[in-house]
């Protein structure tokens, strides 16, 4: 199967639908190759823009989703990124091509929490399959919690549904005039993605899309 072609095709319609736009979130997905981030026996459909099952009633995202949650954190060469919740690792991947480009002299870098050891495990693997590793740091743990060791983040971005309360070490750990994407609502329907910019000690939310996530579970999430 030519994966490559692909790609470009589901590239060219993103953009055609105006969900691409931005020249390093496009390179992103032009190069990062998702069929290796799902199991093997998926891969034909790894570029129907949809989501697809990676096991522990987990997904990966549709490709425009991806895209999406790229394009609203702005995501810039340098940028210190916190996700919540790793999955199969190809968003992380995405947001390391995104924020730290073949021979940057700046390079971003990725820290994901992921609460599933076999899903953190495989995710390590893909990530360091397509070259992305140095950039892409994983813990295992409870995401609502954040990753206080390396506050504050210029991006958080959250890949599970959270509460209409936000987790509030989430905001505590992004950076002033930074930016948080998060769908939130209720555990499995009327959710809605967010675009929080922190601005002092107030936080600025502004409501993207209709979206249907996975439940955010942990001590700040879903019980």
């Amino acid at each position: 199967m030519d994966y490559e072609q692909k790609r470009k095709d589901l590239v060219e319609k993103l953009k055609e639908k105006d969900i691409l736009k931005s020249e390093n979130i496009i390179r992103a997905m032009l190069k990062v190759p998702r069929e290796k981030f799902i199991p093997e026996q998926a891969r034909s459909s790894a570029y129907i823009d949809a989501p697809l099952s990676i096991g522990s009633d987990q997904t990966i995202s549709a490709p425009h989703m991806n895209a999406m949650m790229c394009e609203v954190l702005e995501l810039k060469e340098g940028d210190k990124i916190l996700e919540v919740g790793t999955g199969s690792g190809y968003h992380a991947s995405l947001c390391a091509e995104a924020v730290a480009p073949s021979g940057s002299e700046n390079p971003g870098h990725i820290y994901t929490i992921e609460r599933h050891k076999n899903l953190a495990e495989s995710a390590k693997e893909s990530i360091e399959e397509v070259g992305y590793s140095q950039y892409v740091t994983i813990i295992i743990g409870d995401g609502t919690l954040g990753y206080e060791e390396k506050a504050p983040y210029d991006k958080i971005l959250v890949t599970a549904a959270s509460p209409k309360r936000i987790p509030e070490p989430l905001k505590k750990q992004l950076k002033n005039g930074g930016i948080m994407c998060i769908p939130a609502g209720s555990k499995t329907f009327s959710q809605y993605l967010y675009k929080i910019v922190r601005k002092g000690n107030s936080f600025e939310s502004e409501k993207i899309t209709g979206v249907r996530f996975v439940p955010l579970y942990g001590k700040y999430g879903f019980q």
